[in-house]
């Protein structure tokens, strides 16, 4: 038996099904039944059984046996071997590099412990892509070594890259509690994460003005800002080669004493601001004034205590009204600790207070809210009292929303304007530690024991978001970040408050993209991938089965990610 298809002049062909016999010397067929009105797929089917292959119910001709997501997985490894990351690791393939760049994509999909590591990238088809479905934490920990001994030629490479002579270079500090006890570099000092009662370790971060990390340092905690600077500008100069930079970093790294240092570097500038009693000795001497900004909301000025340098004031009545209104909330607040601690004193008639106690309790509300300055206190032995100092209050309201940005370098090569955009520039480098402790990162807590390991976890993380940084600037158009702020950046008046761009704002309210896809952050962008997956299939039964995989179809928006990575 067969089908076969009668071609109509004017009408569908007739599908017939058919048997043949033999009569004689002769070959006849007749039509057993009528099948055009059957479905196309039942046709087939018929069509396969008189072809002999095996009948399955649709539910068993196909299994999945394994889902594994596969498209954060992409996404992320393209975009390493498309800004050529693997080739800085090492120019030629190899197990450590395996691993090195397997860990590097495990700290964006889910930045745990190396041991965590080896289980996670099984869920994923990450430990397939990289072939590192054997490795083991040990072999993990090797590969750590291995890369930190080769982290000055991948800082080269990357210098080479992103910085040149005449560039501005961003230098900035920062620390992440550590859990335990055993690294010598785990000192206890000031927390910026604010994890009380932990110690901390300290890192330094060199940028360029986009916000790309270039080189990362590790120092143990409690280590000041400013001790920091001398071994940065080594690297600029020794490492980096760079004969002629602009060093850009806050005004507590580049104080004085380090400033000095700087100038020991012939062709290294440099550009800061001045610290809160700094402008107070420049409004004294009459160099800062309110008339300065009759016309403008910034103006140069000079002064005899920093030979030739540019000093650029900048007013911005915003923030003015914003100190003026933390400090009124600020004064009423310790106002208000310090009516508790006096009614607590008079409450003590039986056994008063002496003023040694009532100081050291003063003492410390003080400190909480940094307004001591601002108070005249009277101490004696059960009694206390208090009043405002409006003089001290007045001057410092005076130069609210001031600022000065201090530089060496000369108009012909820095406006005023550039100045400024310059310094607050640095919210890029600031924007780098913010990714690297982030949900996307996750660089800390700190559990690394020895002093290189927790290099070499620092310099993975640093890598990672060196990764996320470029994945972002592609990805741009679906994410809620402001991709234009740049460009706007350029233009727009360095002292006035930074406003988002037009399309920033019109994906904001809708919080859809004008492709009319839903707005993303970076780690809710890369779980809407993960639902992409590679597939294991066993497609029939039996000895007749067979396995193939397959990747899932990528949606819309999936393949809208695809395209703007370029892969």
């Amino acid at each position: 038996m067969f089908i076969a298809t009668i071609p109509n002049r004017n009408s569908p062909p007739a599908i017939l099904l058919r048997e043949s016999y033999r009569e004689g010397t002769h070959v006849r067929t007749r039509t057993l039944a009528n099948l055009t009105k059957l479905a196309p797929t039942k046709i087939e089917a018929i069509r396969g059984v008189l072809k002999g292959e095996p009948w399955v119910r649709a539910d068993d001709a196909l299994t999945i046996e394994e889902s594994l997501p596969h498209g954060h997985v992409r996404a992320i490894l393209g975009t390493v071997r498309r800004i050529g990351l693997d080739d800085m690791i090492a120019s030629k393939p190899c197990r450590e590099r395996d691993i090195v760049v397997a860990l590097i994509a495990e700290r964006l999909l889910h930045g745990t412990s190396k041991l965590a590591a080896t289980r996670l990238w099984h869920t994923t088809t990450l430990a397939a892509e990289m072939g590192v479905q054997d490795a083991d934490v040990n072999e993990v920990y090797a590969a750590m070594d291995w890369l930190l001994a080769r982290q000055e030629r991948i800082e080269e490479k990357l210098a080479r890259r992103h910085l040149a002579n005449g560039s501005a270079v961003y230098y900035d500090l920062t620390s992440s509690y550590y859990e335990g006890s055993h690294c010598p570099l785990a000192k206890h000092g000031y927390s910026r994460d604010g994890k009380r009662g932990l110690p901390v370790i300290e890192y330094g971060m060199v940028a360029d003005r986009e916000g790309r990390p270039v080189a990362i340092s590790v120092y143990e905690g409690g280590t000041s800002d400013a001790r920091t600077v001398p071994d940065q500008l080594a690297r600029l100069r020794d490492a980096f080669g760079l004969e002629r930079v602009v060093f850009v970093a806050d005004r507590g790294m580049l104080t004085e004493a380090q400033i000095e240092t700087v100038r020991t570097h012939p062709g290294i500038g440099w550009v800061t601001a001045l610290r809160a009693p700094a402008i107070q000795r420049l409004a004294a001497e009459g160099c800062v004034q309110m008339s300065l900004f009759d016309e403008r909301n910034l103006a140069e000025t000079s002064s005899p205590e920093y030979p030739g340098e540019r000093l650029v004031v900048c007013y911005n009545p915003l923030m003015a009204e914003e100190r003026r209104r933390t400090r009124d909330e600020l004064l009423a607040a310790t106002e208000a600790r310090l009516e508790a601690v006096r009614r607590e004193v008079a409450r003590r008639t039986k056994t008063p207070l002496s003023s040694t106690d009532i100081g050291l309790k003063v003492g410390a509300l003080l400190r909480q809210h940094k307004m001591g300055k601002h108070f005249a206190l009277k101490i004696g032995d059960g009694s206390l009292s208090w009043d405002r100092k409006g003089e001290s209050i007045e001057k410092e309201a005076a130069l609210d929303g001031i600022y000065v940005i201090r530089t060496s370098e000369p108009a012909s090569r820095m406006s005023a304007e550039d100045a400024v955009r310059t310094y607050k520039n640095l919210a890029e480098t600031e924007r780098v530690f913010r990714g690297m402790k982030g949900v996307s990162n996750h660089v800390r807590p700190i559990f690394h024991r020895t002093e290189p390991r927790v290099g070499a976890h620092l310099f993975l993380s640093m890598l990672a978001y060196y990764v996320e940084w470029h994945m972002r600037e592609a990805l741009g158009p679906l994410l809620f970040d402001d991709e234009e702020r740049r460009e706007t950046n350029k233009d727009r008046d360095p002292v006035a408050a930074a406003r988002p761009s037009d399309s920033a704002r019109r994906k904001k309210q809708p919080r859809r993209t004008d492709g009319g896809q839903p707005a993303h952050s970076f780690r809710t962008l890369l779980e809407a991938m993960a639902s992409l997956c590679r597939n294991r299939c066993r497609v029939g039964t039996g000895a007749a089965a067979v396995t193939v995989m397959r990747i899932t179809e990528p949606n819309d928006f999936q393949a809208e990610v695809f395209r703007l990575l370029k892969l």
